[in-house]
């Protein structure tokens, strides 16, 4: 009876829903009960709404507070100390009997928001007993005051709560493991169920505007998400009432599904602009400024772009002017001072009213799989082609990346990388607005003094980057401007071992490296401070498959293919224009070729050995260009390095170096790689007094090449 009225109380005060009892059913009467811990509410919401009679292994010391006991009363509890083998051996013999029993693998409520370290008692309890597991997510108690997040999130009187019971699993170690190989692996099985478990019970089937909206309904309109230069805080009301304006405006302009260029900095007003045109199934296309007038022209005629939104006082500070009349020649130019002075105050009104409403949002035919945007690949190694991604591919990266490292409304985002990038726009940009956080714009990564003050006056707690902005900032920064940095994380190129022990040792921060491309919206894998392994870009994100593609002449590895809810819809070609293209590989459709050679190893982590046209074939061997640029970097270790091959009449190919390392000299590189064979050296080095780098500083392959022909 007293089950029955705390059902009827909590679904009255919390709207508590339960999915997926199907799954509870087909578990069976041996079960594990295995559960995140997001409150001092779970226990009970477990033991109420769970049918039958449910045991609860609970810490014995937890369990003899006097404010848990009334709780406990509702069902069977299993003492035990986490701490003591012989506690866990009882409940191995106690799951070997029919019992629906629940554990909570973190062994403590989260305090962050996310998920915490996962214990690997429960995992070894599961293999041993042979129990099923049954994962259930409950999601919407940490906002209740029950919750240990006070003044981290908002937390709230009546947040609705669901408990998503999934599909049951099991845990079978491989026979050959044995005692603490044997644990530590079904601890790494559990820990994955569970990640697997967040992001399969997140809402990423929706467009990015209702994650905006569902963002506010969290965390409060008056929550500060934005800032720039102008260092005028944006909140969510601001922002989606000036979303409504601008776009309601660009909607009277462009056509329903047009691709729209969008040719404007890092700032609060490109925001606008980017969500606006989605708001109304608009796709911005976003314009790589930095390979001028022909780059941007290119894409524009890739993706049949008609119109282009700019500034003319960003074309002035930028110095772009040229660039713009080369733009104007075939395009039609529309100035954010122009569009700003055609919205009249009832336009305003109109807008401030539909942000507080959103009537007419839940009526526009906007699809989650649907174009979101436009980006396109930098070209270093060929023709730039127009990469889209889907509402979806967006939003299921966010949550890939939130099962995985744990951030919270708290976190600042110092946003250097460009939109026009994947990582600025997806990471940099949309995953703190949609998530909470607040992400401040700064319009260049290239200010190398200004970037670390800048980090240090916003108490910047994150920071994404590439390896040669992250060794450029290192050096000019003081100790102590990077105090506030939780989480640093590089990707776009290798990140180099110099680099990671300057911020190890001078900052006191492990830089995270991650892995990804725009056709993976970008992060395909990362490490994270749990999950960490130097030397490799981490492991696949949640519900990511792969397949390594044999490669003649290499062992031990292969070129990756993978396969995921993040993959983007699809390529806009130069050679059939605003035609979709979609993403298909040798192993079937929805699977994307990254062209990496990379190795896995038993515990997932990832590491690239170089991309398959970054191997030369010398007298028949396959030697690795990132290999040779390895050499080059433990060599000269202040100097920039690249390598190409060129075509070789004696040994097919031959690789030559660019290097800014003075007086370099081959003998001296084979002298200071002592071991290497004569093969995997250059043939040839050429001294430069620059590395031609893309804007988001990576190597210019195709320059390169370039200034190799020109001195040949």
């Amino acid at each position: 009876m007293l089950k029955v009225v705390l059902r009827w109380l909590l679904t009255l005060i919390y709207k508590v829903e339960v999915k997926g009892l199907d799954n509870y059913k087909k578990a069976g009467e041996r079960v594990l009960i295995i559960a995140n811990h997001t409150s001092f509410l779970d226990p009970l919401l477990l033991g109420v709404f769970l049918p039958d009679e449910i045991t609860f292994a609970i810490n014995t010391h937890i369990a003899q507070r006097w404010w848990l006991k009334p709780f406990l009363r509702l069902s069977q509890v299993f003492p035990m100390d986490p701490t003591h083998p012989i506690s866990l051996k009882n409940l191995i013999h106690h799951m070997q009997g029919n019992t629906r029993t629940v554990i909570f693998p973190e062994g403590r409520i989260t305090v962050t928001g996310s998920m915490m370290k996962i214990y690997d008692g429960p995992g070894m309890v599961a293999d041993k007993s042979g129990a099923t597991i049954l994962p259930i997510r409950i999601d919407g108690a940490e906002y209740t005051h029950f919750s240990r997040l006070r003044n981290i999130v908002r937390v709230r009187f009546f947040p609705k709560i669901t408990m998503q019971i999934l599909p049951p699993t099991h845990i079978a170690a491989r026979k050959e493991l044995t005692g603490k190989n044997r644990r530590k692996y079904s601890g790494h099985v559990l820990a994955d169920i569970m990640t697997e478990m967040m992001f399969a019970t997140s809402h990423y089937q929706q467009t990015i505007f209702s994650g905006l909206l569902a963002a506010r309904k969290i965390h409060g309109g008056k929550h500060t998400v934005a800032e720039d230069l102008e260092r005028l805080p944006l909140s969510y009301d601001t922002l989606i009432t000036r979303t409504f304006a601008i776009g309601n405006a660009l909607a009277n302009m462009t056509d329903s599904g047009e691709y729209v260029g969008v040719f404007l900095p890092n700032s609060t007003k490109t925001l606008y602009v980017i969500l606006g045109l989605q708001l109304h199934g608009r796709v911005p296309a976003m314009l790589n400024y930095s390979t001028g007038s022909a780059g941007m022209l290119s894409a524009c005629a890739t993706a049949k772009v008609q119109t282009v939104l700019t500034s003319r006082r960003f074309i002035e500070l930028g110095k772009l002017g040229a660039e713009a009349e080369q733009l104007a020649q075939q395009v039609k130019l529309v100035y954010l001072e122009d569009l700003a002075g055609q919205i009249s105050g009832l336009d305003k009104f109109k807008a401030l009213l539909q942000s507080k409403t959103c009537w007419w949002y839940q009526h526009e035919q906007v699809d989650a799989d649907s174009p979101a945007v436009v980006l396109f690949t930098s070209g270093s190694e060929g023709t730039p082609k127009g990469v889209v991604l889907s509402h979806a591919n967006i939003l299921a990266n966010h949550r890939q990346v939130a099962a995985r490292i744990a951030f919270n409304p708290q976190d600042v985002v110092l946003n250097f990388l460009p939109m026009f990038h994947s990582f600025g726009f997806t990471v940099g940009t949309l995953l703190p607005v949609l998530n909470g956080m607040t992400t401040f714009f700064y319009p260049t990564p290239l200010h190398f003094a200004v970037i670390p003050e800048i980090a240090y006056e916003i108490n910047a707690t994150i920071m994404f980057g590439t390896n040669t902005f992250f060794a450029a900032y290192g050096k000019k920064a003081h100790p102590y401007d990077f105090y506030s940095l939780r989480y640093v994380v590089a990707g776009a190129e290798k990140l180099q071992e110099t680099t990671r022990q300057l911020w190890a040792e001078k900052f006191g921060i492990r830089i995270l490296e991650g892995y990804g491309a725009t056709e993976t919206a970008p992060v395909a894998a990362v490490n994270t401070p749990m999950d960490y392994k130097a030397g490799t870009v981490g492991r696949l994100m949640p519900a990511m498959t792969y397949q390594l593609q044999p490669v003649p002449g290499i062992e031990d590895a292969g070129q990756l293919h993978v396969q995921g809810p993040n993959i983007m819809s699809g390529y806009l070609l130069a050679n059939n224009p605003g035609q979709l293209v979609p993403t298909e590989s040798v192993f079937g459709k929805g699977w994307y070729d990254t062209g990496d050679i990379v190795h896995v190893d038993d515990d997932g982590f990832i590491s690239i050995r170089g991309r398959s046209k970054r191997f030369a074939k010398v007298g028949g061997e396959m030697v690795s260009l990132t290999l040779v640029e390895q050499l080059a970097t433990n060599a000269w270790p202040d100097a920039h390095h690249a390598a190409i091959s060129v075509p070789d009449e004696k040994k097919g190919e031959q690789i030559i170096l660019l290097t800014t390392q003075k007086q370099a000299t081959v003998a001296e590189l084979a002298a200071k790689s002592g071991g290497v064979t004569q093969i995997s050296l250059p043939r040839k080095i050429v001294l430069v007094d620059a590395i031609p780098v893309m804007a988001t500083g990576k190597t210019n392959y195709s320059a390169v090449t370039a200034l190799i022909t020109g001195k040949a």
